[in-house]
C-alpha cells in the first residue's frame, strides 16, 4: 500500500460513525484530572520553603493590583512580545554565537578583574564566593555540612620522578592482572542471577575499567582503579562484590555485614544504592542506605537485620557505629572507597580516623591494602573523547555580565538538559530566581537545601520537568544523570580535577557533550590546563556572543534587582517564622514530655563543638585556597613536594671527598667539645669601639679552688706577710758567696756562734 493511498483513506470518514449525545461529552476529560492524591501528614515538620511559590504569590498579587487596560492595548503589547521573541529566536538561529577552532591562550590576553557592585546578582569573586557549598556528609546530623575542597592544583601535570616510580612499584602488585581481553560478560565467569540482571539492564559489554577490574577482583585481590568520569565504575566494584557474596554462609546466625561502600556525597551514595539493588535484584543479597538527611530510625532498623552490604557517608556511619548498639563492623570483608581521591583529603581526615579506631589492629592489618594491582585506565586524566569544549570570554572590566552572559547563553541557544556550576550556594539560589522571573523552568541543588529537597530537584531534573539545574560542586562527582546535553560553568574552577569532574557530567559512557565556560583574566592558567588535557584540538571552541545581546540582558537584568532583593528579604523573613514556630513547638514538646524526653540515651560525636566549627573552617580555607590558586596565579600545590637537589651536585671529585671528611669530623666532635671551641671564639672577638672591655665575671667554683690553692702554697712556704714583703724562702745546700755574712762569721775568734 503506498503512503498517497494511506493519507486518503486517513482524510475519508466513517459513514458508520455516530455522536452519542445521550452522555456528557466532557466526563473523560474531567475524571482524568480527578486523580487527587490523598493529604499525608508527615508529622510535625513543616512544608520547606518554595521560592516557586513565593513568585507566584508576587504575581498574583502585581496581577490583582494592575488596573484592567484597554484590550486594544494588551494586543499591542502581545504583538511587541512576540516580536521580539520572533527577533530573539532569528537572532539565535541565524546569527548564533559565532565560533572559532582555535581557543589558545593569546585570545583571553588582556582580560582583567572587573569591579562588580554590590547587588544581587554579585559575582562568585565578590561577596558571594566566601559561602562555598560543602558537599560531603560530615556530621551525623541531619543539617549536617558538606564540603568540596580540592584535590590538586591547575597545573598538575608533573611528571614522576624516579623515586616515585620505584616507590609505586614496590607498594603495587606489578605481576598480576587481566590474563585476557573480555569483551562480553559472559566470559567472566560470573553467576547466573548477575548475568540475568546484566541482561535485563541491557549491559553486554563490559567498559575498558570494568574489563580490567573484575577478573582481578575475583581472584581477591586488592584493586586501585581509575578511569575517565561516566566510564562504569560504580559497577565495576558492585558485580564482583556480589559473585563473591554468592557464596557466603546463609542463615540467621551467620548473617553479618560483610562490605561497606564509603562515599562523600549523599547523592552519590544514593546512586549506588540503586546501581546495587538493580543488579542483586535475581540474589538475596540485601543493601542498606545509610546516609545524612534520612530518617534514623528506619536506618537503625534495617541496620538490625544485618544488611550484607551497607553504602554509607562517613558521618553518618559514625553516628550509627556510636549510637547503635546493635551495629558493628566485625565481620567486614571488603571495604570500598568510592572517589578516593576526595576521601582521603583532610576534610575528611577526622572521620577516616574515627572509623579506623572501631577496629583492632588484626582487623587493620587485614582491612590494609596488600600488594594492590593498579589498574589505570586513564592515567592521563584526559576529558571524554565525545566532549565539545567552549569557552566564552569574560571581557576587562565587564566582571559583572557574567550573569547577562549565562541567560543570553540559556535564552538564545541551550535551552533543555542543562547544568549550570557555581561556586557558591548563594549565587546558585540567586540565579535560580532569575531564571524563575524570566520563566525559565529551573531548580536548584547545594547543601542549603534539605535532603528531601535535594533528592526531589534531581528527579525533577532527570525526568524532564526542569530545563535548568543550578548546582554547586556537590553535583560534581560520581553523578549519572542521563541526557545531560550541556554543563555550563559560571565560575573557572581552581583545580583541574575539579573542572574534568564537572565538565563529566556530560558526554558519558561513549555519547557526545558540550560544555561551556566562562573565562575571565584570571582564569588563564586553568584554560591553559584544560585545553592541554582535551582530547584533541578539535573539540575545543571559542564561543563569542554579540556585545548588543550581552547589553540588552544586562539592561533587563538590571531592572529585576529590586524585585530579586523583595524575594530574599521575603524568603528571609518567611524562613525566621518558621524558626520561631519551630522554637516554640520544641518548648511545648520539652514541658509536655520533659521525662520521655531525658529518659531516652543522649547521642554522642566524637567530636565537641569547638572542634567540629575548628574542621569545617580549615575545610572552608582549602576549598577558597584552590580557587584563589587558580585565580591569583599564586604557586602550584603538587600532591607531593619535589624531591630536593642532592647537596654534592656539581662538586668535583676532590671537593665532593673534602666536603664529606669535613662532615665526618663534625659528627665524630663530642658536644663539649663544640661548646668549647664556639666560647673560645666568641671570647677572642674584639670588643666595639667606645664600649668597656668585656670581663667574665669569675664563679663561685673557682674562686674556691683558687682559695684553697693560695692556702695550700702558703703552708709550704711560709707565711703570706713574708711572700707579700719579698723574702725569699730558705733553701739548703746553696753555695755561699765571698763577702757573704752567714751566721757568726767574719766576727773575732773565740766568740761563740749565735744559734
Amino acid at each position: 500500500m503506498s503512503k498517497a493511498q494511506t493519507a486518503e483513506e486517513a482524510v475519508e470518514l466513517n459513514p458508520d460513525f455516530t455522536f452519542d449525545l445521550s452522555g456528557d461529552p466532557y466526563t473523560d476529560f474531567r475524571d482524568e484530572h480527578l486523580d487527587v492524591q490523598d493529604l499525608v501528614k508527615k508529622g510535625s515538620k513543616p512544608d520547606p520553603i518554595s521560592v516557586d511559590d513565593i513568585i507566584a504569590r508576587r504575581k498574583l498579587r502585581t496581577n490583582s493590583g494592575k488596573r484592567k487596560r484597554p484590550v486594544e492595548d494588551e494586543e499591542d503589547e502581545d504583538s511587541d512580545s512576540d516580536d521580539d521573541e520572533d527577533e530573539d529566536e532569528d537572532s539565535g538561529s541565524e546569527e548564533g554565537d559565532s565560533e572559532d577552532s582555535d581557543a589558545s591562550e593569546e585570545e583571553f590576553e588582556g582580560i582583567s578583574d572587573g569591579e562588580g557592585e554590590d547587588d544581587p546578582l554579585a559575582t562568585s569573586d565578590e561577596e558571594g564566593g566566601s559561602e562555598i557549598d560543602e558537599d560531603e556528609d560530615m556530621s551525623g546530623d541531619e543539617d549536617e555540612e558538606d564540603e568540596d575542597a580540592s584535590s590538586s592544583s591547575g597545573d598538575e601535570s608533573e611528571e614522576e620522578t624516579q623515586a616515585e616510580k620505584e616507590r609505586k612499584a614496590a607498594f603495587f602488585d606489578s605481576e598480576t592482572g587481566p590474563t585476557e581481553t573480555h569483551t562480553s560478560f559472559l566470559s567472566m565467569n560470573l553467576s547466573r542471577p548477575i548475568i540475568k540482571s546484566l541482561t535485563s539492564l541491557g549491559f553486554t559489554t563490559p567498559t575498558p575499567i570494568q574489563a580490567a577490574t573484575i577478573p582481578v577482583a575475583l581472584l581477591g585481590k586488592d584493586v586501585v582503579g581509575n578511569a575517565v568520569t561516566g566510564s562504569g565504575k560504580t559497577a565495576a566494584f558492585i558485580i564482583p562484590m556480589l559473585e563473591r557474596l554468592m557464596y557466603r554462609d546463609r542463615g540467621k546466625k551467620a548473617a553479618a555485614t560483610r562490605c561497606l561502600v564509603l562515599v562523600p556525597t549523599r547523592e552519590l551514595a544514593v546512586q549506588c544504592f540503586e546501581v546495587g539493588t538493580k543488579l542483586a535484584a535475581h540474589t538475596d543479597i540485601r543493601f542498606a542506605l545509610v546516609v545524612g538527611g534520612l530518617s534514623l530510625k528506619s536506618q537503625e532498623a534495617t541496620l538490625r537485620t544485618r544488611p550484607d552490604v551497607v553504602i554509607a557517608t562517613p558521618g553518618r556511619l559514625i553516628d550509627h557505629l556510636r549510637n547503635s548498639p546493635s551495629f558493628m563492623l566485625d565481620a567486614l570483608d571488603i571495604l570500598v572507597l568510592d572517589e578516593a581521591d576526595r576521601m582521603l583529603e583532610d576534610g575528611f581526615s577526622d572521620e577516616l580516623t574515627e572509623i579506623i579506631k572501631s577496629y583492632s589492629v588484626d582487623e587493620l592489618v587485614k582491612m590494609s591494602l596488600n600488594k594492590p594491582v593498579r589498574l589505570f585506565v586513564d592515567p592521563k586524566r584526559a576529558t571524554a573523547r565525545g566532549l565539545l569544549q567552549e569557552f566564552v570570554r569574560v571581557r576587562a572590566g565587564k566582571e559583572a555580565e557574567r550573569s547577562a552572559l549565562l541567560v543570553a547563553l540559556c535564552k538564545r541557544t541551550f535551552k533543555s538538559r542543562v547544568i549550570i556550576f557555581f561556586r557558591s550556594k548563594k549565587l546558585a539560589h540567586q540565579m535560580r530566581i532569575v531564571f524563575s522571573l524570566l520563566d525559565m523552568k529551573c531548580d536548584e541543588l547545594h547543601g542549603d537545601l534539605s535532603q528531601e529537597q535535594r533528592l526531589k530537584a534531581l528527579q525533577q531534573f532527570r525526568d524532564g520537568h526542569v530545563d535548568y539545574l543550578m548546582a554547586t560542586d556537590l553535583a560534581s562527582r560520581g553523578l549519572d544523570i542521563k541526557g545531560i546535553e550541556t554543563v555550563i560553568n559560571y565560575d573557572m574552577p581552581g583545580q583541574l580535577a575539579q573542572y574534568l569532574h564537572r565538565v563529566g557530567r556530560t558526554a558519558r559512557a561513549g555519547k557526545k557533550g558540550r560544555s561551556v565556560t566562562l573565562v575571565g583574566e584570571a582564569d588563564r592558567k586553568m584554560l591553559k590546563a584544560a585545553i592541554k588535557h582535551s582530547t584533541s584540538e578539535d573539540q575545543v571552541r571559542h564561543r563569542q556572543v554579540p556585545p548588543e545581546v550581552v547589553a540588552k540582558w544586562s539592561q533587563k537584568l538590571e531592572g529585576l534587582k529590586g524585585e530579586i532583593a523583595e524575594i530574599l528579604q521575603e524568603e528571609k523573613e518567611e524562613r525566621q517564622l518558621r524558626q520561631a514556630e519551630m522554637e516554640l513547638k520544641k518548648g511545648q514538646n520539652m514541658i509536655e514530655h520533659e521525662a520521655e524526653i531525658f529518659s531516652r540515651p543522649a547521642r554522642t560525636w566524637f567530636q565537641t563543638g569547638k572542634e567540629k566549627a575548628k574542621a569545617e573552617a580549615l575545610s572552608k580555607q582549602q576549598y577558597e585556597a584552590g580557587f584563589d590558586a587558580g585565580q591569583k596565579g599564586k604557586g602550584k600545590q603538587a600532591a607531593e613536594p619535589k624531591p630536593k637537589r642532592d647537596k654534592f651536585a656539581g662538586l668535583s671529585r676532590r671537593a665532593k671527598r673534602r666536603k664529606m671528611a669535613m662532615e665526618e669530623d663534625d659528627a665524630a666532635e663530642s658536644g663539649a667539645i663544640r661548646a668549647a671551641v664556639r666560647s673560645a671564639k666568641k671570647a677572642s672577638r674584639p670588643a666595639k669601639i667606645g664600649e668597656p672591655e668585656r670581663r667574665t665575671a669569675p664563679s663561685k667554683k673557682k674562686d674556691k679552688k683558687k682559695a684553697a690553692r693560695s692556702k695550700a702554697v702558703t703552708k709550704q712556704k711560709g707565711g703570706a706577710f713574708e711572700k707579700d714583703m719579698g723574702q725569699r724562702p730558705v733553701r739548703e745546700g746553696v753555695r755561699a758567696k765571698k763577702g757573704d755574712v752567714i751566721g757568726g762569721m767574719g766576727k773575732k775568734k773565740g766568740g761563740k756562734r749565735k744559734a
